[in-house]
């Protein structure tokens, strides 16, 4: 991580002093996510609560990216909204709502979401990525990217009742694509919709803005290197080390 960067705005004491109560911030951790450069891949369900802890925890910088515009069908799990913001971009609408949970943040938007051709760009200087999309293509993609610019970042899917998360990228440098290795069949596969659970997306978009934020602060993850999954439903939960 690149922590020379100064941070976007002075450390209010008051605003996290229950993070900085925690022996694995502290401080100096604290500072370092005052310094840190973070890009939310979505910002749908999982993005939705990832951004609102990455927010609150105090990451100098936020980059969102969302090609997105706010629909009503996504008020039941995306909590970043609300009805009046219905048909405009998501990502205007996530950086209001999160310059208003925390000014300190610096928020830079990508409305046209992440592609091929703008991925250098939208990553330049990030410190992790979180990936809260829902297709095979954009996972493949991030991985191919931050592969070449030694980016890590957090992984994480849902589907109905259930979600998985990992570190990828990280110390053991771990990719997606040793996870999930048959890339052009599962690109090939067609999109389809599928129910999901309102809180889901909030649970796992949450577990992701942990992992981000303790990596960020400290340099390490349990979760480097490991595939994480919970059944929401039975609360049956495995992680598989690679």
């Amino acid at each position: 991580m690149d922590n020379s960067r100064q941070p976007a705005a002075a450390m209010d004491d008051s605003r996290y002093s229950r993070q900085l109560m925690l022996s694995e911030i502290g401080p100096k951790g604290q500072e370092r996510l005052a310094r840190a450069r973070v890009a939310v891949i979505g910002v749908g369900g999982l993005g939705s609560a990832a951004a609102l802890y990455l927010a609150g925890a105090g990451v100098g910088t936020l980059v969102l990216a969302d090609p997105d515009e706010v629909s009503l069908s996504n008020l039941q799990r995306q909590v970043l909204y609300s009805e009046a913001d219905t048909g405009l971009p998501k990502t205007s609408c996530a950086a209001r709502r999160l310059s208003s949970l925390n000014s300190q943040v610096q928020l830079i938007c990508f409305p046209q979401g992440l592609t091929a051709e703008n991925g250098r760009q939208l990553l330049a200087g990030c410190d992790l990525v979180v990936d809260c999309t829902d297709s095979y293509g954009a996972r493949y993609l991030i991985d191919d990217l931050c592969a070449s610019m030694s980016i890590p970042w957090v992984y994480g899917s849902i589907s109905e009742f259930s979600g998985q998360l990992a570190l990828l990228g990280g110390q053991k440098k771990l990719r997606y694509s040793d996870i999930f290795p048959e890339r052009e069949e599962l690109c090939s596969l067609p999109r389809r919709t599928q129910g999901v659970l309102g809180a889901v997306p909030g649970v796992i978009g949450a577990m992701q803005a942990a992992v981000a934020v303790s990596y960020l602060a400290s340099g390490y993850s349990s979760l480097d290197g490991s595939l994480f999954s919970i059944d929401l439903l039975s609360f049956e939960s495995s992680t598989i080390d690679f």
